[in-house]
């Protein structure tokens, strides 16, 4: 293998440098470590390889990298098997505004819940975890109706417990503790 061509294969990245990508006016994506253009597969595979990157417009700077990434989840989401529903799609659209950040802040936690058990299980082929998940479809589905049903009663909890939408601190539901209902 000539010493060009090994150069331009996926080199590790430190946390610390990320790899630059330039997207042009022409919307191609140009690799500035390896000199070369990509697509958005390309830029799946970086992720999945968990190598450090960042896209840049090339003639302002702005950084486009969230920009390019719902651009790779969009082309996942036309083929195949989508991961969305489109009754979850939209409610994360009715989340933005005043809660997008308790959403957002839950996907997240979530989503790395998920890559932790994972990592945990050993799965790393997409083959092996869609296996596993398929096998412990049940117990997972049970697990996660239990987490979102905790979740939503700790949610009601602290919006009673604050006050907030109008209820009173405190609030339960109307009844008085020393039980005469004054």
């Amino acid at each position: 293998m000539p010493a060009n061509q090994a150069r331009r294969e996926t080199p590790r990245m430190t946390d610390t440098t990320p790899r630059l990508i330039k997207k042009y006016p022409n919307r191609r994506l140009y690799d500035t470590h390896t000199s070369s253009h990509l697509t958005l597969a390309d830029i799946r595979q970086l992720v999945v390889d968990k190598v450090a990157f960042q896209v840049v417009d090339a003639k302002s700077g702005e950084d486009l990298t969230r920009s390019i990434l719902l651009q790779v989840i969009l082309e996942a989401e036309s083929g195949g098997e989508p991961i969305f529903t489109t009754e979850m799609l939209m409610g994360i659209i009715q989340f933005y505004g005043p809660y997008q950040g308790v959403l957002g802040s839950y996907l997240d936690k979530s989503i790395q819940t998920v890559i932790d058990i994972q990592s945990q299980t050993g799965a790393q082929s997409s083959e092996a975890w869609s296996d596993f998940m398929h096998q412990q479809a049940p117990v997972m589905q049970d697990l996660m109706r239990q987490y979102v049903d905790q979740s939503k009663a700790l949610y009601l909890n602290t919006q009673n417990l604050f006050g907030m939408f109008g209820g009173k601190p405190g609030a339960d539901g109307g009844t008085k503790k020393n039980g005469d209902g004054e």
